[in-house]
């Protein structure tokens, strides 16, 4: 069954989470999507079970360098979870509701935690790069102006047709984010902050990221909202975690720029932290009994 471009019916989700049913024998309780550069989040799962994004059906396929293009399922500290090693763009020419293809997966697969995270840019004074940033909130500036995953036919299987979305990131989640940062002794650069979605692959002009900084916005990057807001729509909880991959610049008369292959140089350097704090995290998750 071939995919849409307007929209997608229940029974393609399905199908794709029966393909991969019967092909593992994990029932992952946590997914994990791996930013620009983390893909080696992954490398921690034991007992891994691999499925490059061409071989299952309906997935759509990863362009960007940075990001593998495979699912890999395995467990972490003995719970299952599921790892995109790379996510999918609007800005890679893809409609919204196929770069959030793979969240309903994971609900119909069993999953009750989404964990997100992104290279982003620091628009906040007071982050230096290489930090972390809990996402507490977002700004989704291409759904403000239309450009939303959830337009088009609602499917109430998945979820009501006007999902709240004050609660988008678990507080709960956060608040263990933060022991943990304190008890791994890299509190001192670990912010909870506001994300914002542009929706690239340009980065930012100095006025837009002035404009950014006077609405609020602590970091900003071109993904995970999408994938945010689909997950709430169909009751997954939801824990952001940004990593600051370089600052963006508000001044005229700045030399700083920024590529690429800088930011994936960034995720190299924080690869053992990320791992610890992600694994620590999901051994300390509970979940809903009987799920």
């Amino acid at each position: 069954m071939m995919l849409s471009e307007d929209s997608i019916c229940y029974e393609t989700y399905q199908e794709t989470a029966d393909w991969l049913l019967s092909r593992t024998k994990q029932r992952p309780r946590v997914a994990i999507i791996c930013g620009s550069g983390l893909g080696m989040l992954a490398e921690a799962l034991a007992n891994q079970e691999v499925f490059k994004y061409t071989d299952v059906p309906n997935f759509p396929q990863s362009t960007v360098q940075g990001h593998a293009g495979q699912l890999v399922f395995g467990e972490l500290k003995g719970k299952a979870c599921v790892c995109m090693q790379g996510r999918f763009h609007k800005f890679e020419g893809y409609p919204l509701i196929k770069v959030t293809f793979p969240v309903r997966v994971f609900r119909l697969l069993g999953v009750e935690v989404l964990i997100v995270t992104n290279a982003a840019g620091s628009i906040a004074d007071g982050y230096n790069i290489g930090d972390l940033m809990i996402i507490k909130d977002h700004i989704n500036l291409p759904g403000l102006a239309g450009q939303h995953p959830l337009c088009g036919p609602n499917d109430e299987r998945f979820g009501s047709r006007f999902p709240c979305m004050s609660d988008a990131y678990d507080g709960d989640l956060c608040k263990l984010a933060l022991n943990i940062s304190r008890e791994l002794d890299c509190s001192d650069y670990m912010h909870e902050g506001v994300y914002c979605m542009v929706g690239g692959p340009s980065f930012e002009t100095i006025a837009e990221a002035r404009l950014l900084h006077t609405l609020g916005v602590d970091a900003v990057g071109m993904s995970t909202v999408p994938e945010v807001t689909l997950a709430r729509h169909c009751g997954l909880r939801v824990f952001g975690l940004s990593l600051i991959t370089n600052k963006v610049t508000k001044e005229y008369d700045s030399n700083e720029v920024v590529d690429h292959e800088a930011v994936l140089g960034i995720g190299k350097r924080r690869a053992g932290l990320l791992q610890s704090f992600v694994t620590e995290l999901v051994a300390r998750m509970e979940f809903n009994a009987g799920c």
